[in-house]
């Protein structure tokens, strides 16, 4: 696996859910995000969604945030600025009958803040290209104003 998502094996993904059921088809989705072709990797970026982010989050949220984050500031993945995108819609979603998993998954989002900012102020001739740029100042946006009934108030 080299070393992006290299401690992904240290999860215990078989232990987790998402929307329809064991976790455990979740490194092999975050494998075709980071070394997966256009069409494979949006592909793979779409499944997830469904599964861990939109309405709902669930305990694999929380695991996957910090691989998401990963592949965000990794140059070699086909679209960056999609994971950001699936990164802002966990921060928008949530669970009513698991307010800790929204929490957790929330602050695991939030705690990707510098490397957000990182992206959204790199310098026009560098690696992220201005969608992967655009998008990072998004969710920078979206980090810096987010509140919600599962979440104390964090600070930029």
């Amino acid at each position: 696996m080299g070393t992006v998502l290299g401690t992904m094996r240290n999860v215990r993904w078989h232990e987790l859910q998402h929307a329809y059921g064991s976790a455990s088809q979740i490194p092999g989705v975050l494998s075709r995000i980071a070394w997966g072709d256009a069409p494979d990797s949006d592909e793979a970026l779409g499944d997830l969604e469904r599964w861990i982010g939109a309405p709902t989050v669930f305990d694999s949220t929380v695991a996957t945030v910090p691989f998401l984050w990963e592949l965000a500031a990794t140059d070699t993945v086909r679209n960056r600025a999609g994971v950001l995108d699936l990164l802002a819609t966990i921060l928008a979603a949530g669970n009513a009958e698991h307010p800790t998993w929204t929490r957790a998954a929330h602050d695991a989002v939030v705690a990707g803040r510098a490397t957000a900012a990182r992206l959204a102020a790199a310098p026009e001739e560098t690696q992220p290209t201005r969608s992967v740029r655009a998008t990072a100042e998004r969710l920078l946006a979206s980090i810096d104003r987010h509140t919600c009934p599962a979440c104390p108030p964090h600070e930029a």
